[in-house]
């Protein structure tokens, strides 16, 4: 399960356990059997969705595309 925005969000059960390195996004792997921390993976996905809500009320412009001239 990979968050876009995840090294912007606390993770204070430590749940991320990959993409440690990267500068934006982070994950959590799941495997067959291993038991997920429900409370904390719901506060998580809260948290992201609060972030990008945020994000998209500060208004940021969508990049603009690459206009083509017919010659």
């Amino acid at each position: 399960m990979t968050f876009a925005k995840g090294a912007a969000l606390k993770d204070p059960k430590g749940l991320f356990n990959s993409s440690l390195d990267g500068k934006v996004r982070r994950a959590i792997d799941i495997r067959e059997g291993d038991k997920v921390d429900e409370a904390g993976l719901k506060d998580l996905i809260r948290a992201a969705v609060a972030l990008n809500i945020e994000d998209k009320s500060k208004g940021k412009p969508k990049p603009r595309r690459a206009s083509r001239r017919a010659d």
